[in-house]
């Protein structure tokens, strides 16, 4: 059994966080601008260009998860399944964030412009109020996130301050090989 997740994942896990904190108040910052606000475009465009590449990095995390064997897992049956449940759940609501998000910033038509680097096509509005609907969606999605990605946290710290194994430092990296097989 592998002891230990990729660097690269772990560094890739952590940004997620930041990124998602950022986001969600950003998100929450911009409802309260007005059009005479100094921020009116520039806040968007920064949240859909940032919002645009954490789907890309999420998209090649969930890709390269298929082949990255996951390291030693710890706690009852019943908390691997949950554990299992909590990632995918994560996964579906921030792929959910991404496609609502994208519905809104595209129901007029016009592309989603990424930090000027490159356009990602606006397919235009399917339903009647799209962009107001999805919206609301986002609005609910980002909680959900926010909540599930607190639960998470919360699990993290009851592995390691409760039932003191290594789950925690698995993602901290702060562990030695002899530290893990004691837990084994």
């Amino acid at each position: 059994m592998k002891q230990r997740w990729p660097i690269w994942l772990i560094l890739v896990h952590w940004l997620t966080l930041l990124v998602v904190i950022g986001m969600f108040s950003s998100g929450l910052w911009m409802t309260d601008l007005t059009y005479y606000s100094e921020w009116y475009k520039t806040a968007p465009h920064w949240h859909k260009s940032v919002g645009l590449l954490l789907l890309a990095i999420t998209l090649t995390r969930l890709f390269t998860r298929i082949f990255t064997k996951r390291p030693l897992a710890f706690g009852s049956k019943v908390e691997q399944l949950a554990s299992k449940a909590g990632h995918s759940a994560l996964y579906l609501v921030l792929l959910a964030l991404f496609t609502s998000g994208y519905l809104i910033s595209t129901a007029d038509g016009r592309a989603i412009e990424v930090f000027s680097w490159f356009a990602v096509p606006g397919l235009g509005e399917f339903i009647e109020h799209q962009e107001d609907l999805a919206g609301e969606v986002h609005f609910y999605l980002a909680w959900t996130l926010i909540v599930l990605a607190s639960l998470h946290g919360l699990a993290a710290l009851k592995h390691h301050v409760v039932d003191k194994d290594a789950t925690l430092k698995q993602m901290l990296r702060l562990h030695s090989l002899n530290n893990l097989r004691k837990f084994s």
